[in-house]
């Protein structure tokens, strides 16, 4: 009887251990949100579609990079995809660093910031060109902790707008390619020179980076802040774990750096797993997918399913897969379920409180 008893009890353990994690056929079953998009294309019809069939609701994202639309054309686009859908698609502004120190840019950004978040964004992206472009009438890089740009920060505490912020860089960044540790960013840094800061010693260093934007968030202690990418500190998650700690009210997403996560997991898989668990209120899923104008609309969200499911499979399931980053498989994290659900999904909702809600009468419609 004894250990009839004991067998039932490990059958169960077994059993609850197993309902413990999803697998990849629970992936279109569970309600996601991607919180690191960017959504370019007047035609939003496939990519809908893909959202719906993949259940996942998006944020897309606007900055001010060359590469993308002009940013008066990203907000156009973003503001009726959330106008038209507001239940699936959320969206966050950006401004333009442009005459910066000219008189009165300060009221003018935020005047011009203050009818987006109106208009329905849910917050305000500062990217990395503050601290690796932004230069000044004398030709002084300016730093995101640059007293000129407090005042706009002042602002934006004030009005309660969650900033997301991009400093630097990931930590390749500063070493040769042949040293890099994924492959997406060989890839990157070989076509984008200019932000390959090897080539550049000149340039502020990975820590003055870092440093920057540690002052500029004690400089501005109300201040509601995301970083983005890991907060640029991707590569190391003892670094990333003290960066939480010291800034319990930051969140960070996981968006294009899930390589370098995955390149930790591959040599402490125990480690990268007890970080999610123990940070799960802190995390947010992202792909960071962008939309060229000339991509059709099929073909990006086909994109966008497989880089989907491929990221479930790593956080989700303990399953083994080849990803382009990295050159051998990795295993996945096998997350529980209430630690993916928040990833996915709940720290999403809690950080934009205000989005995927029905868009009220009053919001001004593009």
């Amino acid at each position: 009887m004894h250990s009839t008893l004991i067998c039932l009890m490990l059958a169960a353990l077994s059993a609850q251990a197993a309902t413990d994690n999803y697998t990849m056929a629970d992936f279109d079953k569970v309600p996601k949100i991607d919180a690191h998009l960017h959504l370019h294309g007047d035609s939003q019809t496939a990519y809908l579609a893909q959202a719906r069939k993949d259940n996942f609701r998006a944020l897309t994202i606007n900055v001010d990079y060359g590469d993308f639309p002009p940013p008066a054309r990203q907000r156009i686009v973003a503001s009726k995809l959330a106008h038209a859908h507001p239940k699936e698609v959320a969206w966050v502004a950006t401004f333009s660093t442009k005459n910066f120190e000219r008189p009165g840019w300060t009221e003018s950004t935020l005047k011009d910031l203050d009818a987006a978040l109106a208009d329905g964004a849910v917050g305000v992206k500062v990217w990395k060109n503050i601290g690796m472009e932004l230069r000044d009438a004398s030709g002084k890089l300016v730093m995101v902790d640059d007293p000129r740009l407090s005042p706009l920060f002042d602002g934006l505490a004030k009005r309660g707008a969650m900033v997301l912020g991009h400093q630097g860089e990931p930590h390749n960044c500063w070493l040769p390619l042949e040293q890099m540790t994924v492959n997406s960013d060989r890839e990157y840094f070989k076509a984008h020179p200019a932000y390959h800061m090897y080539r550049h010693p000149d340039m502020p260093g990975y820590e003055q980076q870092m440093a920057a934007r540690d002052k500029l968030l004690a400089q501005h202690p109300t201040l509601r802040f995301t970083g983005v990418h890991l907060a640029s500190l991707e590569w190391n998650i003892d670094r990333l774990a003290r960066f939480l700690d010291d800034h319990p009210a930051v969140n960070v997403d996981v968006a294009a750096r899930i390589g370098q996560l995955q390149y930790q997991s591959q040599r402490d898989p125990q480690g990268v797993r007890a970080f999610f668990v123990k940070y799960q209120d802190r995390l947010m899923y992202g792909s960071d997918l962008a939309q060229s104008a000339t991509q059709p609309d099929a073909e990006f969200a086909e994109d966008l399913d497989t880089v989907w499911r491929r990221d479930w499979r790593y956080f989700a399931t303990g399953d083994s897969q080849s990803v382009p980053e990295l050159d051998t498989p990795v295993a996945g994290l096998a997350l529980p379920r209430r630690v993916v659900d928040k990833l996915f999904r709940e720290n999403a909702e809690k950080t934009f409180p205000a989005a995927w809600k029905t868009a009220p009468e009053k919001a001004v419609r593009r």
